[in-house]
């Protein structure tokens, strides 16, 4: 493994003396350009999860501006998964192209459904998941996290 070393001065040098420190930065930003940090930490789970289950396809809420939407994408292309994203905001269907966020997902090959804020506070209902399993088939549902 490389190491970059890089001396890092303070104005608290003075107090350690002879004293030799070494700090480790953890680089989440670098880990993938669309999936990193904590959203690499939420989906690495549920990724092997579904394919340990073999689910073909991942299926997960968000709104139009979601980063959860472009990192579910980007990381079902790379499993090699499809992936549905539930959009809040009807409206916005027809905006894919104007929204980075959504085209991106789109790019990754993300297909979605554009519902009304209303239907979206519904989303955890058992009505409503076998109304979408009805209309996509098996998928695995990326669970809400609740923080």
């Amino acid at each position: 493994m490389e190491s970059n070393n890089q001396h890092i001065h303070s104005i608290y040098s003075q107090y350690l003396g002879d004293k030799r420190i070494t700090l480790h930065v953890k680089r989440e930003d670098q880990l993938h350009a669309a999936v990193s940090g904590n959203k690499f930490r939420k989906l690495k789970y549920n990724l092997i999860t579904a394919i340990k289950e073999e689910k073909n396809t991942l299926l997960t809420f968000g709104g139009a501006f979601s980063n959860h939407i472009a990192a579910t994408a980007s990381a079902g292309k790379m499993c090699g998964l499809k992936t549905i994203g539930i959009i809040r905001g009807e409206e916005l269907s027809s905006k894919i192209k104007d929204n980075p966020t959504l085209k991106y997902a789109q790019d990754c090959g993300m297909t979605f459904k554009f519902i009304s804020r209303t239907a979206f506070r519904t989303k955890e209902a058992p009505s409503f998941i076998e109304q979408l399993k009805n209309e996509y088939g098996d998928f695995y549902l990326i669970p809400r996290r609740r923080d």
